[in-house]
Parts: structure tokens; sequence; C-alpha cells
């Protein structure tokens, strides 16, 4: 897995190893916290869920209401950057997060209820993607069956999810990816090895930006599952990656998607990825107007988007982070001409 970009940076050069993303992850945490923190502060009206048992959830984004027409404009948007990746022969898979409220909503507190509407928001969803020809898969379904098996999808007092829900969207993106490219470039042997298990325990990210002190100690820290980085695996650092990611914290080296993606691949797998108060849109930019995807195109782009925050464009003041806002129009010719510039 190779990492081309620092998380809370701008995307550098693809000499960054996989090394040195996995030390970075070791800090990834905290430095988002920072980062978040600081995002919180400018928006005081996004508050955490108090939920049952110490759950927490995130505030931002309606358990009520579904906003139709604000998805049909991002799905009109991913369909044009899916049509302009075809012209240039890189197949686009979108990874759509499901939120974690349809996995604990008996968790949410007492008179706090999920509308019928937003229960059936991440199929209505992948049901306009796939009309508007975007290729993705069912995550929500392949979530489900992890939390069938007792395995927790979401931390407790965090947003992001556990590493068994990491590992199951990868080896549903490598099953996705085999059906549109069966044959990757590049040799066997060159994804990523995986390394040993181990366990820290520390607040979740929700309870350490909005909890006090008081409250933090009564949910209390939680017990996360990381990978270690395998020994040897920095060796493989200059194989070319026929596979790009580019998402938020969800696909971060921490969690553990990209390692296990290349691992089940068995081919190298490149990233950018920043906190998710900035926006899947300008990752996407930042990559594609990177250095990096001009000198090596991918032959599959795996762009991750989350579901709650779908139907905000990029022009969603309020949401994302002020330099990460623009214009649509802005947004769109930014993308055509980093995508009409490289070489079919």
């Amino acid at each position: 897995m190779k990492q081309d970009t620092h998380h809370d940076e701008s995307l550098q050069a693809p000499q960054h190893t996989r090394r040195a993303a996995l030390r970075m992850a070791a800090v990834a945490s905290a430095m988002l916290l920072t980062t978040q923190i600081a995002w919180a502060q400018n928006n005081a009206s996004s508050l955490v869920i108090k939920g049952k048992d110490g759950w927490l959830f995130a505030g931002w984004g309606s358990l009520t209401q579904v906003d139709t027409a604000g998805i049909d404009r991002s799905v009109q948007l991913v369909g044009r950057v899916n049509q302009l990746l075809k012209e240039r022969h890189i197949a686009l898979l979108l990874v759509m997060l499901p939120d974690k409220v349809h996995f604990y909503a008996d968790k949410l507190p007492d008179g706090t209820k999920v509308s019928p509407a937003v229960e059936q928001r991440y199929a209505l969803i992948q049901d306009k993607l796939q009309r508007a020809g975007v290729r993705t898969f069912d995550d929500f379904a392949v979530l489900k069956k992890v939390s069938a098996s007792g395995a927790d999808v979401f931390y407790r007092t965090d947003q992001h999810w556990t590493l068994d829900a990491a590992d199951a969207t990868a080896q549903g993106t490598a099953d996705a990816i085999r059906q549109i490219q069966p044959q990757l470039s590049g040799s066997t042997g060159t994804g990523t090895p995986l390394g040993a298990l181990s366990k820290e325990r520390r607040y979740g990210d929700l309870a350490e930006i909005f909890l006090t002190p008081e409250e933090k100690k009564q949910v209390g820290r939680e017990v996360y599952t990381v990978r270690r980085q395998a020994e040897g695996q920095g060796l493989l650092d200059d194989a070319p990656a026929p596979v790009h990611v580019t998402g938020h914290s969800m696909v971060q080296p921490y969690f553990g998607y990209p390692q296990k993606l290349s691992n089940l691949l068995d081919r190298p797998v490149s990233l950018n990825w920043k906190p998710g108060n900035i926006g899947p849109w300008v990752m996407l930019l930042e990559y594609l107007e990177s250095s990096s995807f001009k000198q090596t195109r991918p032959q599959v782009l795996v762009w991750q988007m989350f579901e709650p925050s779908f139907n905000q464009g990029p022009d969603a003041a309020g949401l994302w982070d002020n330099a990460a806002v623009m214009p649509v129009d802005t947004w769109t010719q930014r993308v055509t001409r980093a995508l009409g510039s490289a070489t079919p």
C-alpha cells in the first residue's frame, strides 16, 4: 500500500513510502483530532448525540429528512467524472460507506428515531448511482453481515469503523475490482503483507472532541485493534500501483483498509486522504491534479464517499472546511482540465 499524501497536507510526490505511511498512521488519530477539534470549534452547532450505554453519534446529518435534490446533484457530478475517466480508460469504483446510525439505532437516546426515509437513504443513493452507470457495490449489506457475526462495525465513541468492517469492505472492493478489471497490471507478490494485530486503549474521536473531561470519564476509553507494519513491507514501495484510493479518514492506514485491499489484490494500492471535513470533492481534485496521477494513471480509481454527506456538493459552505469549498462549475472545470491533460 502506497501513501501518496500525508492526511493533512497536499498531495506529495509518489516517493513517499509505505513504511513512512504506516509510521504516520501510528500517530494519525492524534493529528486527526487536532484538525477536527479546530473544525468543531468553528461549527458550534454540530454536536455529538449522546446515546445509551456510552454510545456517541455525530450530530451532523439529518435522522429524519432526505435531501433527494442534493443526492441527484451529486450523482450527476459523479456520473460526469465516471464518463471522463472512462474516456481515459480508467475505471471508477465508488465505495459508499453507510451511516453509523443504521447499525446502532437502538443506542440512540430515547425519543430520537431514524425515519423510514433515512433508513432507505443508502438504498436510494445506490439505486441512483447504478442508474447513472456508476459502478459501486452494496457495502451496507457487507457490513450487515459483519454485524450479524457479532462483531462491531463502528467504535462506540468514534465516528470511524472497526478493523472487521474495514477488512470486509476491502474484500467487497477487491471483488468489485476483479469484475471491473480482471487483469491488473504488475506482478504477483507485490501486494502489502499484513502485519500482526495489536491493541491500544484510547478515547474515540467523538468523545475527545465533544465531551467534557467528566463526560469522557463516564463513557470511558475503547480498545482499538490495529495492524502493525509487516517486516519487510517497505521493500515493495517502488512497484507501480494499478489501483488508487481517494477518500477521507475511514480509509487511512490506521484502520487497515488500504493494506487489506492491497493484500487481497496482490498488487500495490496508492492512497490519498484527509479528514472528513475536507470533503470528497477536493480529495479527488488533489489526486487528479497531482504529478502522481499525471505520471502513472491507475487502471481503477476507488473513490470513497459517505452516505450522510453525499447530498453535499463541492459548494457546501458550512460543512466542508472553508478552503475546500468552491462553486460547482469551478470544481467541474478543474476536474475536466485535469483529466483533459491526461494522456489516454
